[in-house]
């Protein structure tokens, strides 16, 4: 499918924490855009306008969208709680018994061919829906944006290309490092065999 960057539409997936949940319900993810807050000051001499306006809040957003795909480790993804019969193959799962809060990074990539970045969100959720066979039960979710910790932008839209190539990149970096740290390994391990050589000899001269 061609892609164009004029515009943003499409849902590829959602990513929180690196965990990628499950299907989004067709027709439910929303941006939640919240406008301005502002103030406006009038003067008595002024009767037809503002003569200021005093800005409060930037313009916000608050995604919210339903989870279908309600397998054990998606429901505990964006609900908390406990998985029951293990982290990897999990048998069932179990609400939390204390209040619970679940924050981090949510990464939200576009079929349009851009990714939209929270790095501080915070999600609200809860189960909906119909148990019949005509609907699937689902999870409603909202996503409250932070203000991230080292005061940077609370939300960012970006080439997903771009995203890619950037952990393309830490990806290929790594094994590099290891292979030479395994080159030099030998040579310190040659090196402490030598010297114990060199030792036993002395003791024994």
């Amino acid at each position: 499918m061609d892609k164009n960057k004029d515009f943003l539409y499409g849902i590829g997936s959602v990513k929180f924490d690196d965990f990628t949940i499950g299907y989004i319900e067709k027709g439910s993810f929303d941006f939640g855009g919240v406008k301005p807050e502002s103030v406006d000051v009038d003067a008595e001499q002024v009767p037809d306008a503002p003569v200021l306006t005093l800005l409060q809040k930037n313009g916000q957003i608050s995604p919210t969208f339903n989870l279908i795909q309600l397998n054990y480790k998606n429901i505990h993804a964006v609900l908390g709680g406990t998985l029951l019969g293990g982290e990897e193959n999990p048998k069932g799962w179990s609400a939390p018994s204390n209040l619970m809060q679940k924050s981090g990074k949510w990464v939200i990539n576009l079929v349009s061919g851009q990714t939209i970045i929270i790095p501080n969100g915070t999600i609200l959720a809860n189960p909906a829906g119909k148990l019949t066979l005509t609907e699937v039960a689902k999870i409603e979710c909202q996503l409250k944006v932070n203000k991230p910790t080292d005061g940077s932008s609370p939300y960012s839209i970006v080439d997903s290309e771009d995203v890619l190539n950037t952990v393309s990149n830490v990806q290929t970096s790594q094994p590099v490092a290891t292979v030479a740290e395994a080159n030099v390994a030998p040579e310190e391990e040659s090196k402490s065999v030598t010297t114990s050589k060199v030792t036993s000899k002395s003791a024994n001269g």
